[in-house]
């Protein structure tokens, strides 16, 4: 769904914002197979996007053996939160 054809200047903004940081955060998971080196700076550029919303969320989503479930988390809190400011916004 694209909000921004005929949205307003908020809800589009929102809806861009909230789509950089899901790709953000799926793109550093995907990375994280991999064990990039911390020093690429795409690494440390996604570090710094999605660090400050995945480490609350660290704290407490349990870990599922070896599986960090918190980036799946956070982009199913992320929809529902665009999700309702999109709705009170148009």
């Amino acid at each position: 769904m694209n909000i921004c054809a005929g949205g307003n200047f908020f809800t589009c903004f929102i809806d861009i914002l909230f789509t950089v940081l899901t790709w953000s955060i799926i793109i550093r998971s995907l990375m994280s197979w991999f064990n990039p080196r911390g020093d690429n700076p795409l690494v440390m550029m996604l570090d710094n996007i999605t660090e400050p919303i995945l480490a609350p969320l660290r704290r407490i989503v349990p870990r599922l053996g070896m599986i960090d479930i918190t980036p799946l988390v956070a982009i199913l809190l992320m929809n529902a939160i665009q999700a309702v400011l999109v709705s009170v916004l148009r």
